[in-house]
């Protein structure tokens, strides 16, 4: 399970300069059994504000001397494979590191660390011999691919269909200049499938690419998964019990069938371009960052770029210095989250620790995984007493707000000029944090790049005009505005029981019951549905999607284990379980601020974020309450 030690003293003490000191600590607790090399207790939510869990050098170097002659006697003593840390273990350890009691949250984290499994502990040919149950999933992205290996897994027939040429999803779809993840790569990965070995600590979209093909490969999906392949309509058979599909392939039309649908198009899947009047007018070239135009050579032309959000934020510094003019056009500034290691390599040390101290891995996940459970979501808490404005929401709203301030106004003590345009206007966590390593107001000072907070006005066959007059005169345009992602499955036609069409039901405003199922539409399950968006808590969507595809495969389980033709949940449910929505959304600084964000949709409400915390969703999804549902008896043979 894990290899032999071989480095000598000299090395590894140089290895353990790079160590994360607090999950080294908590390694080393575990594996000598000893919690007495735990210094105080931690302060909550002190490892969002300073490096080392604030830890000063004394302890850091006593953590380091302590794992030293823990890896020298692993290397001589060659001591049997240390077993994972049992509940009580891990309660005691994880508590020191986030500052309260974790009694509530072992569960989980026993999962997330990888300590116990996810898969299904069960088969459909030995619950259910002889029963057909097929599942289509529409996807092969992140979602997708997890849904099909665990239904896999649990012998369930799947095919995948995927209308792009690889797997990967966003990551194979997004290739923009400079196109990298912003959750720490040690935690953006499956629980049961972690990888050690990344070379950065936030990677870039080929890494990640490629861990999916891997995944796909390693696990035998590319065998299910259809490339090329759009799902252009689904419709619930009744009679049959299943839906039909009518597919686009290189072929030509084709159809398929399955008794469970699951969608995992995603919610970061179709761009989308601003309505600005003369867009289409444009004489020079022009693209979507989502849909990178890689034949236009950009040198010595001039570009503007709109947008200013996570995409733009990445490709804009790339761009600068390589185009003979840069001009970019913002709306609204975002607040930026200091991150100097953001596009920085792992180091040596580090990479060794990761791939030779057991469960040091794995404590690093849950080191990048605390905050987003206890820390960043009480944050965009709206506190109605407090009072909420503009500026910020609560007081603890109110110190992020100082910090990150504080952090734009020290880079630009040599530019007070840019500093009323950068500074954002509305609470942090009304719009997505994020991540910077400097980059993004080094590059906005450059000589050859222009900041303009003009709105536009139009756009000319020449250019941008702003509502000042001015015309800016370009050669290329990239919009770099986000997706259109309030348009859950767009654009294919869903229709449930009794002909029901699911956007015409939603009219724009989609909703389902926990973001996986859907009155009216049976044996349907959205992965990263509506309301299954993070806005910090829970670390990644991996971690959601991992609890969609434990309910999913429940729901499978009970199908198959109770002689279920179908699963509809109740209006009910469904309605009341919305409206707690609602009110959890309206009272979060995305849904207090009056700012302009893809976090709400047209209609003035948020059907992405998820307002809870990530342990309610956990416990939410871990299993499938029949009483919340309406089944329909599978027909014997007897039956028409």
């Amino acid at each position: 399970m894990f290899p032999p030690i071989s480095a000598d003293d000299e090395t590894i003490r140089r290895h353990l300069l790079d160590a994360e000191i607090p999950p080294l600590l908590m390694t080393v607790a575990h594996l000598t059994d000893d919690l007495a090399v735990l210094p105080g207790e931690l302060r909550p939510n002190e490892w969002l504000l300073r490096p080392q869990g604030g830890l000063d050098q004394e302890q850091q170097d006593a953590a380091r001397q302590a794992a030293f002659e823990l890896l020298t006697k692993l290397r001589d003593a060659a001591p049997p494979a240390p077993e994972p840390p049992d509940g009580e273990r891990l309660r005691r350890l994880t508590s020191w590191a986030m500052g309260r009691g974790t009694a509530d949250l072992v569960p989980l984290l026993a999962e997330e660390l990888g300590f116990t499994g996810k898969a299904a502990t069960w088969t459909a040919p030995r619950i259910a011999p002889g029963r057909r149950l097929r599942a289509a999933v529409i996807g092969a992205g992140m979602s997708g691919l997890l849904a099909a290996h665990r239904l896999s897994e649990a012998g369930v027939p799947c095919t995948v269909y995927e209308r792009g040429s690889d797997v990967g999803g966003t990551w194979q779809a997004n290739d923009y200049p400079g196109c990298r993840v912003d959750v720490p790569s040690h935690l953006y990965s499956y629980s049961f499938a972690p990888r050690t070995d990344w070379p950065e600590h936030f990677c870039t979209r080929d890494v990640l690419r490629d861990y999916f093909r891997e995944f796909a490969k390693d696990t035998g999906l590319y065998e299910r998964i259809q490339l090329g392949t759009e799902v252009t309509a689904a419709e619930w058979d009744e009679d049959a019990a299943c839906w039909r599909l009518s597919l686009e392939t290189a072929d030509g039309a084709a159809e398929a069938e399955a008794e469970v649908l699951v969608s995992a198009t995603g919610q970061l899947s179709r761009p989308a371009y601003p309505s600005i009047p003369g867009r289409e007018s444009f004489a020079g070239a022009s693209f979507h960052s989502a849909e990178w135009d890689h034949s236009i050579d950009l040198a010595g032309k001039r570009v503007a770029v709109v947008g200013t959000g996570a995409s733009a934020c990445q490709f804009i510094p790339e761009l600068a210095g390589q185009v003979a003019e840069l001009s970019v056009f913002q709306r609204t500034p975002p607040w930026l989250r200091p991150t100097p290691h953001y596009r920085q390599p792992v180091p040596e040390g580090m990479r060794w620790l990761l791939e030779n101290l057991p469960y040091y891995s794995a404590f690093l996940r849950f080191w990048l995984l605390a905050p987003g459970l206890h820390g960043v979501l009480e944050q965009w808490v709206v506190d109605p007493e407090f009072p909420p404005t503009e500026r910020a929401v609560s007081a603890l709203n109110e110190q992020a707000r100082s910090r990150l301030a504080a952090y734009l106004e020290a880079q630009l003590a040599d530019r007070p000029d840019l500093l009323p345009k950068v500074m954002p206007d509305y609470p942090v966590g009304a719009k997505r944090v994020l991540r910077d390593d400097g980059r993004w107001l080094a590059t906005l000072k450059r000589d050859d790049v222009r900041l303009v907070t003009e709105p536009i006005r139009e756009i000319t066959p020449t250019g941008i005009a702003t509502a000042d007059g001015r015309l800016h005169d370009v050669d290329v345009i990239v919009y770099g505005t986000g997706f259109r992602a309030a348009e859950f499955l767009m654009p294919m036609r869903v229709t449930g029981r009794g002909g029901r069409d699911l956007h015409a039901m939603w009219g724009g405003d989609a909703r389902a019951y926990l973001g996986l199922t859907i009155p009216g539409f049976p044996n349907l399950f959205c992965l990263y549905g509506p309301n299954t968006n993070l806005s910090g808590q829970g670390g990644s969507i991996f971690y959601f999607s991992e609890c969609g595809v434990t309910y999913l495969l429940d729901a499978v389980r009970h199908l198959l284990a109770t002689s279920t033709a179908s699963l509809e949940v109740r209006r009910d449910v469904h309605d009341d379980y919305n409206a707690r929505l609602d009110t959890a959304n309206a009272n979060r600084a995305w849904g207090w601020s009056k700012v302009p964000s893809w976090f709400v949709n047209a209609s003035g409400r948020s059907a992405q974020n998820w307002p809870f915390t990530a342990e309610e969703y956990w416990k939410r999804t871990h299993r499938v309450d029949p009483a919340e549902y309406v089944g329909t008896p599978l027909k014997t043979s007897g039956e028409d």
